[in-house]
């Protein structure tokens, strides 16, 4: 009597991360707090940042096309022609996450399955304000293969340049890789380059879908 053969594993070799939002709590959470304590409308502050979302202040920041005062000053002026005068100065200090350690445990199962993997953020230049969150951070970004940031490399997500910067850091194709991020305009781009992509909800919902898509 013989047996089927065992189906092929999925042909990923790669694992691509998002970082805020993903490996840490995603700074939305911040922003709503924000929001209630100022009597602003919920998601106003995402709001802002997704009208003229190429080319507002969030996207020239993560660019470093400006910096932080010009930013304070270019968000105020657009959060007010939309209702409610924010300086941009109050927006950056939301930004810092709590680090999910069961996902950096995901990182690490994933490595050690022996797949690459490469953190693509969008992220601002000095947004780690104290030295011991800058070490925490810093060894978290140690464990990946490569490491994308749109601070440092003048594009972001969702321009498609960013997403093959990673893939030639990383030596691969699209179609072999995996991204996880929880934003779907970020995911979009990816799927459309031939990435598998997971929309990142929680913790336990991305463990569940990437352990099952790689077969971990």
């Amino acid at each position: 009597m013989s047996t089927a053969p065992l189906s092929p594993p999925p042909p990923f070799t790669a694992v691509l991360w998002d970082f805020g939002g993903v490996i840490l709590s995603s700074p939305f959470e911040a922003f709503n707090r924000y929001e209630h304590e100022q009597g602003l409308p919920t998601d106003f502050i995402r709001t802002v940042n997704a009208t003229n979302p190429h080319d507002n202040a969030w996207a020239k920041l993560e660019r470093s096309d400006i910096g932080g005062r010009e930013f304070d000053e270019l968000f105020a002026t657009e959060s007010h022609a939309l209702g409610h005068r924010v300086p941009g100065r109050n927006v950056l200090a939301l930004l810092s996450g709590d680090v999910r350690p069961e996902m950096v445990a995901l990182l690490d199962q994933v490595k050690d399955a022996g797949y690459l993997t490469a953190c693509l953020t969008n992220n601002v230049l000095g947004d780690h304000p104290d030295a011991e969150r800058a070490a925490s951070i810093g060894a978290i970004m140690m464990r990946f293969d490569a490491v994308v940031e749109s601070s440092k490399v003048g594009v972001r997500k969702p321009e498609p340049r960013f997403y093959e910067i990673a893939c030639e850091l990383l030596g691969v194709a699209p179609s072999q890789c995996v991204f996880l991020d929880d934003l779907g305009i970020n995911l979009k781009p990816a799927a459309a380059m031939g990435m598998s992509t997971i929309k990142v909800l929680n913790a336990d919902q991305a463990i569940a879908d990437l352990t099952r898509l790689l077969q971990l």
